[in-house]
Formats: structure tokens, sequence, C-alpha cells
């Protein structure tokens, strides 16, 4: 990675004293204003254009010791200003600008506290130089918003009922509700987002390394959102989905052992004028560790032929689809014909509850599926159980790397505890090793994890189109698909599944597993396809429904997965989002509706394309209402204002390429 830096020391060491102190951080802009106090302890007040944001704030990190960092003697206090351009892997833009200005405060006992101010917000972590290794208690983060304002959250379960509360997929949908109304009982997942007044305020977390997750709760139901961390486990059983999980029966009272020196995850408040920025922040990246994969360039994000979600359905071919070669093959074909790069084999290739991913069954001929789809320049991607994965990952990962597998989807690690955070980092180092890209499902969200390593190219811990196998008719999917493109994919790449070619209206639709459909109209899955940043994007469909379906499934082919510059139109959470993204001299913009139908005037004119360019459109056919399969492909020049109006359908959608 190709990186320039200035990093300028704006004001020197300002004491080396033991003194309480107030001292005051500024983005480059001068509209956020971060107040750090320091004297028993820590806090820190946020302001944006004027107007509070989060009112004094506690910050500290409790050792098994006693030792309360954040709360000693001050030891210096410097101020710095750094500006970056980063040039970043497989990401929705070719270029991030990284400017802040920061403050370190240093304590005499050998730890700091680093603040950044952004532009889009405000970040902080701990900074330990310390002789020996330690063991963090617990860390005290407050985000005190003062009003009971309102947000968006996601719980970790259902239920709240769980044995272990921290065990959760991270695939739930949202709840708006007020901060004061959140389930005393229960744990959400960050990014949370808060609308204080309007401003659109999100808490999240970067560089979860060797460290435990953040989740957030409201205990005392006040107007505090507290961060809450799963202990380290002190038992850990064989279990759950097909005995490929970890079950965590018991805890320690600890959330994490130390290494003396080390930095910490960055908490982070960021802060949106406009709410359709979001969907294309980029700040988790920033704060994350650069990449440690010196040569990047066999790692080849696309799009992947994908046979789970469509339950082996090919119709087309005279022997019996499943888990065997011929269904591959027939896979690698349809992958080859329409230009898509790989072909994943999901769970059933190895042997059930073996947790050994050498023992293959027997319908399955690994090395004649490899020599044919190398023959058809088709790469392979292996799916794989966490408990399988870990038990013998280095062998697993030089077998398969030598035999030519470009990659694993790791699954059902449900975890992010300390030691799950550290198998994601082991797992993408490991693989960067033997040059195999890796795509985590049942995992944590993303945290940076895909800068530092970025052969892993893509992340599940989304409620994507698999829900729509069992979900009850009542599960409201179109509402999730346009809220969460402003909270969760602030997070990083999403591995939604989309692409479905049969698709219901909210009245036909019901879930049927091994035939399912999408809720909502065509065109809000080809919308997705631009709309959802998936380095590895699925195809979820079989390839014999999109051979009946040829013109959207080339479409899908051709649509890029990584992007020079991406551009959010227009948007509201949980009702509509328009994104376009530039690939080369080609703009590809998605949107997407709510069950609320619309009509939008769609200003094309910040993409800088000329008047007359030749605009192709998909859009809702004037039947989708009630068959939401209905669709209409046109060909046109763009007018002189660059704004065209579309109409969406009820769960409906559009793209765009020009």
């Amino acid at each position: 990675m190709k990186r320039f830096s200035i990093f300028v020391l704006i004001c020197a060491l300002l004491s080396a004293c033991s003194a309480e102190g107030s001292y005051t951080l500024t983005s480059p802009d001068g509209k956020v204003v971060a107040e750090v106090n320091v004297g028993n302890g820590t806090t820190y007040s946020v302001a944006f254009d004027q107007k509070s944001i989060l009112s004094p704030s506690a910050v500290a990190m409790r050792l098994e010791d006693g030792t309360i960092l954040g709360s000693g003697k001050v030891r210096r206090v410097s101020h710095y200003s750094h500006s970056e351009s980063i040039t970043p892997q497989f990401y929705f833009k070719s270029t991030i600008e990284d400017n802040y200005n920061a403050l370190k405060v240093e304590f005499a006992d050998r730890s700091a506290i680093e603040f950044r101010a952004y532009n889009d917000g405000v970040a902080y972590r701990f900074i330990t130089n310390r002789r020996s290794e330690f063991t963090v208690q617990n860390e005290v983060v407050a985000f005190d918003f003062a009003k009971p304002y309102n947000c968006w959250i996601a719980y970790n379960n259902l239920t709240g009922t769980k044995k272990d509360k921290y065990f959760t997929s991270f695939e739930h949908r949202y709840k708006y509700l007020s901060i004061n109304q959140i389930d005393a009982a229960r744990l959400a997942f960050t990014p949370v987002v808060v609308d204080v007044e309007g401003t659109k305020v999100v808490v999240a977390e970067s560089d979860v390394e060797n460290y435990p997750g953040m989740f957030i709760s409201n205990a005392d139901g006040d107007y505090i959102l507290d961060g809450e961390f799963a202990p380290v486990p002190s038992e850990v059983v064989v279990g759950g989905h097909n005995k490929l999980q970890g079950i965590v029966n018991a805890r320690h009272n600890y959330i994490a052992k130390c290494e003396g020196s080390r930095t910490f995850p960055w908490r982070i408040l960021i802060i949106a004028q406009d709410e359709k920025q979001l969907a294309a922040s980029d700040i988790i990246y920033r704060l994350a560790s650069p990449s440690r994969v010196e040569d990047c360039s066999w790692i080849a994000p696309g799009k992947v032929a994908w046979e789970w979600w469509n339950h082996w359905g090919l119709t087309d071919v005279d022997f019996k689809p499943g888990v065997n070669t011929q269904t591959y093959k027939a896979y690698i074909d349809f992958a080859a014909e329409y230009g898509v790069e790989y072909v994943i084999l999901d769970e059933g290739w190895a042997t059930k509850y073996k947790n050994d991913l050498l023992d293959i069954v027997p319908e399955i001929d690994m090395e004649a599926i490899l020599a044919y789809a190398e023959s058809k320049g088709v790469g392979i991607i292996l799916w794989a159980g966490y408990n399988a994965f870990n038990n013998d990952m280095e062998r697993v990962c030089e077998h398969y790397s030598k035999l030519g597998v470009k990659g694993f989807k790791i699954d059902f690690m449900d975890r992010d505890d300390q030691p799950m955070m550290e198998f994601y980092y082991r797992t993408a180092e490991l693989c960067a090793k033997h040059k195999l890209m890796v795509d985590f499902h049942g995992c944590a969200k993303p945290a940076g994890l895909n800068r530092t390593y970025p052969n892993v190219v893509n992340f599940e811990a989304v409620h994507g189109l698999e829900q729509m196998k069992w979900r009850k008719p009542d599960t409201d999917q179109m509402e999730y698909d346009v809220t969460m493109p402003f909270i969760r994919m602030v997070a990083g790449p999403i591995d939604y599944t989309q692409g479905a070619m049969l698709n219901a209206t909210r009245s036909q639709y019901k879930p049927v597993n091994k035939r399912p459909m999408s809720q909502g109209t065509r065109c809000h899955q080809l919308a997705a396809y631009a709309v959802f940043f998936s380095p590895l994007s699925m195809l979820c469909d079989s390839p014999s429904n999109y051979r009946k379906n040829v013109e959207c499934a080339e479409f899908i082919a051709s649509v890029p997965t990584v992007w020079d510059e991406t551009v959010v139109l227009d948007g509201k959470i949980g009702e509509y989002v328009v994104t376009a993204r530039r690939s080369g001299e080609k703009w590809y913009v998605g949107g997407m509706t709510s069950w609320t139908p619309r009509t939008l005037q769609v200003d094309l004119s910040k993409l800088g394309v000329a008047a007359g360019a030749t605009v192709e459109l998909f859009c809702d056919g004037k039947l989708a209402f009630d068959d939401a399969t209905s669709y209409v492909h046109n060909t046109f020049a763009l007018p002189e204002s660059k704004v065209l109006t579309i109409n969406m359908a009820p769960g409906g959608g559009f793209m765009i390429l020009l």
C-alpha cells in the first residue's frame, strides 16, 4: 500500500506536571470540538457546529490489580495534527483523506489516552507501555446524550434469554426507540445511531485486536449508552450447529489478558449533519491498523455463484442436484458462461460432525472439481465451520492452498470475546500467508480488520437474504434494507447474499426453504449490487433461474464489487437510499425504497457525466405492485437537467448504468 503522510507536532509538550486540566481539541474544519477534562478521572464532551452532542462522559480502564487507567498523575500532554492520503485496498473509493487534530494525555502509570478530532467525528483509545503483562477487569465506556433522543439499535439476540448473553450472530434487525426505552436486560451491538435533534451520531469502534468487541447497554434507564464487554471464557465446549461452534458455559470475571505495551480499540463518535453521509462513512477504516499484507496482487474480489441459498436448485440437468461433483461442475459452467469469478462449496462437502476439513464426503471429488474449475477460469471457495477450521487451520490452509483453493468462508463463530477476536486476526494472518481470501460468516461486525488484512474480503453480521428462507411473512426486510446501509455498513463490507430472481410482494412472500424468494421487486435486488458494499458478492439464486432471466443475470454478473468513487445521492434511514459508485469511467447508481412506494428526482449532476451520455435504466414495471418480478429496461440519453424521475413500487428499486 502506497501511503503519504505529514505528521506535524504543532504544540510541544505542554507540561510535565501533575496538575488537573481541561483541554480543548478541535477538528480541522473547526466544527467538531471535544473538551477533555483530566482530574481524579477523565471525561470528555463533544459539540458539533456549536450544538452539544455528548455531555461529559467517563473514560477509564480498570485493571485486576486495582489500578484505574485514566485517573492517575498526568505526566505530559501534547497536541499534534496529521494529514495523510491513504490508498485503500479493495474499497469503495480509491483514495481516503485522513486529516485530524489529536490530543495525547500521558499518565505517570505508563498509560495514555489519545483523542482525535475529525471533521466527521471524535475517537479515543487507551495506550499502555507497561513492563509486564496485565489483566483488564473492565473498561468504562459511556456516551452521555443528556436527553431521551431516539436511536436505532439492534439487540444481540431476539429474546434476551440466551444462556450466554454474549452469544450472537450479529444479524438482527433494528428497532427505533428512545434511549431510555432500551431494554435494561438486553445488550445491543454496534454501530448504534442516535438522532441528536437532526444530527445523526454513530457509536462505533475500530481496531479491535486481541480484545473483546463492545456491546451497548442501558441498565439504568437513563440517557447514557454504556459499553459492555464479554468476559474471557473459562469453559468452552463443542456444540451448537452440527457441533461446529464453541459454546461458552462459564466466563472469568475479567475481559482481557494483555501484554504490557499495546494500543487498545478506538471508541468512536461519528457525526453526520446529513444522514446520507453515513452510508459512505470511512472513519472506521481510517482508524484501523494499516495493511500487514505486503503483496496484495493475488487478492481478487469478485462475484460468487452460491448454491446453499437456492438449495442446489438446478432444474435443467439430468442428474440429482446436491452436494456432489456433478452439481458443482454445473455451477462452474454457469460461472464461466456469465463471467462470475468464483463458485462456493458451502456446508456439506466435509463429513458431518468430524470437524476435520480433510475428511471429504464420498460424493465430492475435490481434486476433479478444482481441476475443472481451473480449466474454466473459475476459482473455488470452501465453506468451513469454526471448530473444524480452528482445530487444524495450519494444515488445512496449506493443503487447500496447494490444491488451488482461493479462499474460505468461515462460519459459526458467533462471539466477539477476546479469544474469538484473536481467532479472527490469527485466521486472517494465516490465510494471507497461504494466499487465501477469507469471508467471515456468523461473525462479529467488521471493525477495520479488512484494512489490516485485505485478504479478509467480506463479513456477514447482517440480516441478509438468507433470512428469507425461514422468516415469517410479517418480517419487514424492506425496511431493514434501507436502514442497514446507514448503520451496519458504516462498520465495513457486508455479505448480504443478494440476487434473487423469485421476487414477492408483501402479501405474496412466504418462507420456502428449498425454493426461497426475496421480499420486494426484481429491481430492488439489482439495486443491492450498488447500494450494498460487498467486495465478494454472491449470486444467491440457481443457475437455472438466472438462465430464465438472462438480461438480469448478465447485468448482475457485470457489476464491479470494488470501486473508485462513491457518492450517496439521497436517502433517509428506514425509508430509501440512492447510492452511486464509479468503477473506471462507469457509474452504477442503485436506489431502494421500503414498502412505501415513492417517486424520486434522481439528480446525477454530481457525477460529472455530460448531458447526452447514454443511460441504461432498470426500474420497476407498472405491474410491480402485484408482480414483483416486473421491470422495465430502457436505454436513453441523459437529459440536459441531468435529473431523472423514477417511480419505485412498494419494496422497489432501480439500477442505472451510465
